[in-house]
């Protein structure tokens, strides 16, 4: 049995009532998961600084980064 043929059964096993709401509910579900935000990063600071470039890699950086966070 497929997932959508069990969730089919289940709501036609529900009184009439009951499966009025379980479908309203899974309409504002549908509704919510399409007004969820998109979650990708997104390097707005990446270039920023190309004077530093030449004398700082990625990973000086990094290191740097964690200095400053254990102080």
């Amino acid at each position: 049995m497929s997932l959508s043929e069990s969730i089919d059964e289940k709501i036609r096993i529900l009184p009439p009532d009951l499966r009025e709401e379980a479908i309203h509910y899974i309409d504002a579900l549908v509704k919510r998961s399409k007004q969820m935000p998109s979650r990708t990063f997104r390097f707005v600071s990446e270039g920023t600084l190309p004077e530093f470039s030449s004398r700082f890699s990625s990973v000086d950086l990094q290191h740097e980064a964690l200095l400053w966070r254990s102080t």
